[in-house]
């Protein structure tokens, strides 16, 4: 994570390594240090545009995607073999129009049968493996350690207990900001639901209205407000709703009653009680999960087939692993499932995910060099704090001291939007000059809900699966590559941006946001440039320039 791997050599020295070098020993080349100069894009997007941005170029089309669909024209021609990717999650909905195609299968495995067949430990593992049962809502981890003090030791437990006492004062003062705008959330709903006669209004047609109409206008600003976050007021109300629900409970300290993990049935601190079930649960537990489903989406859906949308590798399959509840997951989901991936055949695993306290975070780091051992790449979120995570911890991560790294198949990624300007980075993204890698996606990213729906999510956990779309595409067309070396072609390869930004998680509450290089939020001072990083991939293997 911390170190970008220096080569500097000419392209032939670059043929003479491949003559007589295995292509697993060659040193990826160092990134341009030229960073591309064009004006932000001032016209609004079209709808292609915005279900697509991830994908498109800087030079072409003014929008700082990742260059995806001028990759594909440049590996036109070239064979692919296919990837396994693992998507370490919440439920995946593999019966999706847009999944089913490119759902992995056990080839190995007799459907419905109760047995082993394959001899791996888990019985009709067809799609992936579910290891939260029909588990859905879950505890944080610092009230899990609360309610359960013997899983801490004590410079943990005292840190959990000035994390509970700072999280009842922030839900005192967010309790009311939140339930302010849903307050004017919901008059603007139906304020703008009286203009138009329906309440299933669009964004476009918000911004359309003319009017001196005071009250109208207060309730376009509204809306037009929380667009930025949600795709419609009704969603808007809804996740208001939730968020004012949950500052109560923090307040109230009701989150500490319930077990929700003995719906599982095991023994959530035993790493050798292995929960879960096969093919019938690896999918959503209820609509309202689609976390995994968008994710997945991102990755791979299937691409060209005139619905929804494309993902981003074309020759993958999706692997799902259901280790992520409605809550914190626990580190024994997480390291189980990352070792169920890589045992399984993933060659890259995707962990869009996070929390503040990792009480067997030792399982974790384990699981990681077990990939790593393995040959695979394990793509993370790098979070949604707005927080400098070189500072301030946040779990998985691959440094247990933010320093040194456990392996070299551990990318971090951050959160981008389509704002070629000092709002490049997404506001909420964590970022870290040592800790996070590149920068990816992430903001208003189109795909793949449950039930063969579609919507626009926001998150570091979009960004690090575009990355692992990337990371996939590479070891599709460039097999011989290992995972530590994708990693750095992704991070040498990305765009580089020399303007300042905003700082993520500044400027809130009235207070001044800080103008920063925008190379000082991550190890490459990068963002994710599929083009570059195949033909970079392309020159390591066959020595072209």
């Amino acid at each position: 994570m911390r170190v970008l791997k220096p080569a500097f050599y000419s392209a032939m020295a670059m043929t003479a390594l491949v003559g007589c070098s295995s292509i697993s020993k060659i040193p990826v080349p160092a990134g341009s240090n030229t960073a591309i100069n064009i004006p932000a894009k001032k016209a609004p997007l079209t709808d292609y545009q915005k279900e697509n941005w991830q994908h498109l170029d800087l030079e072409a089309d003014s929008i700082p995607g990742m260059s995806v669909n001028r990759a594909y024209k440049f590996l036109e021609g070239k064979k692919s073999t296919q990837v396994i990717v693992g998507v370490v999650d919440s439920g995946t909905d593999l019966k999706h129009e847009d999944l089913k195609d490119v759902a992995w299968v056990n080839e190995k495995e007799i459907p419905g049968n109760g047995i082993d067949d394959d001899k791996n430990g888990y019985v009709d593992d067809i799609n992936g493996w579910n290891f939260l049962g029909k588990s859905y809502k879950e505890h944080l981890e610092y009230e899990r350690i609360l309610m359960n003090p013997s899983v801490a030791d004590a410079e943990t437990l005292a840190e959990v207990k000035a994390y509970q006492a700072k999280k009842v004062g922030e839900a005192k003062a967010s309790k009311g900001r939140y339930a302010q705008m849903l307050d004017g959330t919901k008059k603007a709903h139906e304020a703008l639901t009286k203009h138009f006669g329906k309440a299933d209004y669009t964004a476009d047609q918000v911004k359309a209205i003319k009017t001196e109409d005071e009250n109208l206008k207060k309730s376009v600003s509204a809306a037009l407000y929380m667009y930025q976050f949600v795709p419609s007021l009704d969603d808007a109300v809804k996740e208001l709703e939730k968020l004012v629900e949950n500052a109560e409970k923090t307040i109230k300290g009701e989150n500490l009653k319930t077990n929700y993990r003995e719906v599982v049935g095991d023994n959530a601190y035993d790493i050798n009680d292995k929960p879960g079930s096969g093919d019938g649960n690896t999918g959503h537990s209820e609509v309202g999960e689609a976390h995994g489903s968008h994710v997945s989406g991102i990755i791979g859906a299937t691409r060209n087939n005139n619905k929804g949308m494309d993902g981003v590798a074309n020759n993958v399959k999706i692997m799902a692993v259901r280790s992520v509840s409605d809550g914190d997951e626990y580190d024994k989901d997480v390291a189980l499932g990352i070792r169920y991936a890589v045992d399984n055949g993933a060659k890259v695993i995707n962990t869009s995910f996070g929390k503040a306290f990792s009480p067997n975070k030792e399982w974790v780091y384990d699981a990681i060099k077990y990939a790593a051992k393995h040959d695979v790449l394990i793509v993370n979120a790098a979070g949604n704090d707005g927080k400098d995570i070189d500072v301030e911890k946040t779990f998985p991560n691959d440094a247990p001291d933010l320093q040194n790294e456990v392996a070299d198949n551990f990318l971090t990624v951050g959160a981008m939007s389509a704002k070629y300007n000092e709002e490049l980075p997404a506001g909420f993204s964590n970022y870290g000059k040592k800790n996070v890698d590149v920068f990816a996606p992430g903001v208003q990213i189109y795909s793949t809900t449950p039930e063969n729906e579609y919507k626009k999510f926001n998150g570091t956990s979009m960004a690090s699966p575009n990355a692992a779309g990337v990371a996939a595409l590479i070891r599709s067309y460039y097999p011989k590559l290992t995972a530590s070396q994708v990693k750095h072609i992704l991070m040498n390869s990305g765009t580089k941006i020399d303007f300042d930004v905003l700082k993520p998680g500044t400027g809130g509450r009235g207070a001044k946001p800080l103008m920063v290089p925008f190379a000082d939020l991550s190890v490459s001072g990068r963002v994710v440039n599929a083009y570059n990083a195949v033909r970079m991939a392309d020159r390591m293997v066959n020595g072209r320039k």
